[in-house]
């Protein structure tokens, strides 16, 4: 019966995705032009998760000449869908789906939050129409002041 709690109590902390919240900020990355689609070389992002559970994301972000301080929060629906379960390469605790308001004149992108087991986040921001962006952020929690 121990064991069982122990087990149970183990798969909790594994799940529990709050330890995400606060700064986040890297540089894009891959040198391919399609992973750097409407971005320029040295662009980077900055990501505040206020609020993150397993339910739902709620923050702000930046991204250089493209989005400035945008409020974000993951996207309902998908949260209530399977979506809610999509994983890729590197097995992603978590994979959140949220718009952010660009100030590019582009419109809105699509961001793709993913948070890794090894205190990192992935962002990557696509949008199609006439200016469309693709671009992969490598976070990094921001050290404190």
């Amino acid at each position: 019966m121990i064991r069982i709690l122990l087990v149970l109590l183990g798969v909790a902390a594994c799940n529990d995705v709050r330890g995400y919240e606060g700064s986040w900020t890297g540089e894009r990355v891959g040198d391919s032009p399609v992973l750097r689609v409407g971005f320029g070389d040295d662009v980077a992002a900055a990501l505040e998760i206020a609020s993150v559970d397993k339910h739902g994301l709620a923050g702000t972000l930046s991204v250089d000449g493209v989005i400035d301080a945008a409020p974000i929060a993951s996207v309902e629906g998908a949260e209530a869908d399977v979506l809610a379960g999509m994983t890729f390469s590197g097995s992603p605790l978590r994979v959140y789906l949220a718009f952010a308001a660009a100030s590019d004149g582009g419109g809105d992108a699509l961001a793709v939050i993913a948070l890794y087991d090894d205190d990192r986040v992935e962002l990557r921001l696509l949008r199609g129409g006439p200016t469309p962006l693709y671009g992969v952020f490598a976070l990094r929690p921001t050290a404190p002041p």
